[in-house]
């Protein structure tokens, strides 16, 4: 991916997103009733909501923010989710409407949001907007709660299902979602906020200087391991994306799935000091190998990849500013402090950089 994969910026990308045109799309995909109970649920890049229907389970639908995806990437993603669901893995799938995954619904002249979902920082305040094409799916309810991965045995249980996803997913592969890579997590990020001109100088010029280094040692890395295995990954595999219950683990938003590396959906998973993150990797390659082959060799890149990842989030913030939602929900961005405090972290994140890899 590079610059040119990432849309222009759409000014109020969910302006017409009404709840009454939340309940109308899930009335219009199920067939049934809506009781009208409309719950926002913690998302910014989409917006998601739990849905109440008469006479039977509430649905949570995701709506795209527009402009980010193609149809292709959509439906490949929900395709995947298919594929797992399929394999008897516990991921949330979107429900299938005659043979459709991926549904539009289109808002009318001057719909307003409803002043109380504004509150919840998910919708924009109340103003009229022209009409706007919205791409959405529908998904069943799943309870669970964040894993806390205190105990071997529960990272062994997570090690065994992300064993099984990876299997699948080295099963085929993606047209249309995008390759993991050091160009547009590090460097387009990089050049976007330079660009940008949003840090004060005396920040800016020391991010640059310490980001370039940053980079090449990533660089490095990745050279490093010699050839890694990509296949189709999770992607975004932090434990807000994981849902844990009695029976298990169960994996929701596939929304950043992606080609990369397996480790990519393991190091996020990892908390805590050095020694505790080894410990707990350790567990969970344990149970990974029980369902697919573990390439340790992998290892080197979980610093490169959480360096990327925190240069990537700036940047995040950054593209989405023009949305609403985000300026109500991070107050704290943009400001000098903020930029002192980032600064700070890649520094300690390029001395973490140069340390050896942790090992199993």
């Amino acid at each position: 991916m590079t610059d040119d994969d990432f849309e222009e910026p759409v000014e109020r990308p969910f302006e017409g997103l009404s709840p009454d045109l939340v309940v109308a799309a899930v009335e219009q995909a199920t067939g049934g009733y809506s009781d009208g109970r409309v719950l926002a649920l913690g998302s910014y890049e989409n917006r998601v909501f739990q849905v109440g229907i008469e006479d039977g389970e509430p649905v949570v639908v995701k709506f795209y923010r527009p402009g980010r995806w193609t149809d292709e990437s959509i439906l490949e993603e929900h395709a995947f989710a298919l594929e797992l669901a399929a394999a008897e893995i516990p991921v949330v799938a979107p429900l299938v409407f005659g043979d459709k995954t991926l549904l539009t619904v289109e808002s009318e002249a001057g719909a307003t949001p409803d002043p109380d979902l504004t509150e919840t920082n998910i919708l924009p305040q109340p103003f009229a907007s022209p009409p706007q094409h919205f791409r959405y799916a529908v998904y069943p309810r799943r309870g669970g709660q964040w894993p806390e991965l205190g105990s071997s045995d529960d990272r062994k249980w997570m090690g065994r299902f992300l064993g099984r996803i990876h299997a699948v997913g080295a099963a085929g592969r993606f047209q249309h979602r995008p390759r993991l890579g050091i160009d547009w997590l590090g460097y387009d990020a990089v050049n976007y906020l330079l660009d940008a001109e949003l840090m004060p100088d005396y920040v800016a010029r020391s991010y640059e200087e310490l980001t370039d280094e940053m980079l090449a040692i990533i660089e490095q890395r990745f050279e490093w391991g010699g050839m890694f295995r990509y296949l189709r990954i999770h992607g975004d595999c932090h434990r807000n994306n994981v849902l844990w219950t009695p029976e298990g683990p169960h994996f929701v938003d596939l929304d950043d799935c992606m080609t990369g590396p397996a480790i990519q959906d393991i190091w996020m998973l990892l908390a805590g000091n050095r020694e505790e993150m080894r410990a707990q990797l350790a567990d969970m390659v344990e149970g990974y190998q029980q369902f697919n082959r573990f390439d340790e060799q992998e290892l080197v890149l979980i610093e490169p990849l959480r360096a990327l990842r925190m240069i990537h989030y700036a940047a995040w913030l950054a593209r989405r500013w023009h949305d609403p939602a985000f300026p109500r929900a991070f107050p704290w961005f943009g400001e000098p402090r903020y930029w002192e405090e980032h600064l700070q972290a890649l520094a300690e994140q390029r001395d973490a950089l140069e340390q050896p890899a942790i090992t199993i």
